[in-house]
């Protein structure tokens, strides 16, 4: 089967490509590589990948692949306000785009890379793949419609599927620092202080960056009747938990550390916790294999070898708000997030 993952070489696409390729899958990556300064630890893969922005593939281009991962947009919610018309136009409309164009090439399958994030606004209640959308962010509106949209598509010939992750959490070559259970064991680790900036008491359901990867995996191996225009609450149902919690697991980890709330610290409008029995009924080689414990394990481990500083995470070497911000500031992204063209080269082309 012949894949193509965008966002190869982002936070997840560094983890999932190897873990294609040790089952060996002909993939090819394609990735604008904002984030090709922002290396952590470990290698990114060596494959075969396309150095181009998701805005501009054409049919052409998609010709001769099964299926797409697409994991490609701007990730989290600082970069989704920073712009909102930016991650409308890369994470909606250049998604849609995508799909269209895949299907006009006859790539069968299009597991998009959607998010609980979905559900919003929601409160304690369990949410199963059917209940209401409740989006607060820009972020989590751009891919509730891009699951619209994608519906509209499938067909006998084209299959789309909806991989809602949970939130992400583990070590990767390109680690986010913005995501819960990654920056509280950061700033534990770094200070002392498991910083929690609000009150702790929002419902999230986690999961780790192999599991998720695990997901794509089995949609992939799966029959087309079991993945045909679906969406999976991507976790394990016993890993939603209350801020809070995991920041009492990551103070139960990291040594002499302490709990601590911002001063203003308040309510997040960001509440969810959800069922995840779907998947583990519909994909049955759906295997997760982290829990939250042995996660902060992980991340303390690698922040330990690597010498993680507050200046690293809370600045532009990782932050992704502010690496992109300085990288327009010095004239090397234009205000579209382009390269400039006396930079471009720098990022390369296919090789």
């Amino acid at each position: 089967m012949k894949i193509l993952v965008t966002g190869s070489r982002g936070y997840i696409g560094t983890v999932l490509v190897p873990m294609l390729q040790e089952r060996d899958y002909d993939v090819i990556g394609l990735d604008t590589d904002l984030y090709r300064q922002c290396t952590f630890a470990g290698e990114i893969p060596q494959v075969e990948t396309w150095t181009m922005d998701v805005r501009d593939i054409a049919v052409d281009d998609l010709h001769g692949f099964d299926a797409i991962i697409h994991l490609a947009g701007l990730s989290n919610d600082p970069l989704g306000d920073f712009r909102p018309e930016l991650t409308g136009e890369i994470n909606e409309s250049a998604s849609l785009k995508l799909a269209k164009k895949a299907k006009a090439a006859n790539v069968q399958r299009f597991l998009f890379a959607s998010s609980c994030s979905n559900y919003g606004a929601a409160g304690a209640d369990f949410l199963t793949e059917d209940s209401d959308f409740n989006p607060v962010t820009p972020y989590g509106e751009s891919k509730v419609n891009v699951e619209k949209g994608l519906s509209q598509l499938a067909d006998e010939k084209f299959s789309p599927t909806y991989i809602r992750a949970s939130t992400a959490y583990g070590v990767s070559p390109r680690l986010r620092f913005d995501l819960v259970t990654n920056n509280l064991t950061a700033w534990a680790f770094t200070t002392g202080r498991v910083y929690l900036k609000s009150d702790g008491t929002p419902w999230r359901p986690i999961v780790h960056i192999r599991d998720i990867s695990l997901a794509y995996i089995a949609a992939l191996e799966a029959p087309r009747e079991k993945i045909h225009n679906e969406a999976f609450n991507i976790g394990t149902t016993s890993e939603n938990y209350q801020i809070y919690e995991i920041a009492q697991v990551v103070k139960e980890i990291v040594p002499g550390c302490e709990i601590e709330y911002a001063l203003d610290a308040s309510p997040d409008k960001r509440c969810y916790r959800v069922d995840c029995n779907k998947i583990a009924k519909q994909l049955v080689n759906f295997k997760p294999q982290w829990t939250l414990k042995r996660g902060v394990e992980e991340l303390y481990n690698a922040y330990s070898k690597v010498g993680l500083s507050v200046e690293d995470f809370e600045g532009p070497r990782f932050k992704r708000i502010a690496h992109i911000k300085k990288l327009i500031q010095d004239g090397v992204l234009d205000e579209d997030l382009r390269w400039i063209e006396k930079h471009a080269s720098a990022a390369g082309g296919r090789y």
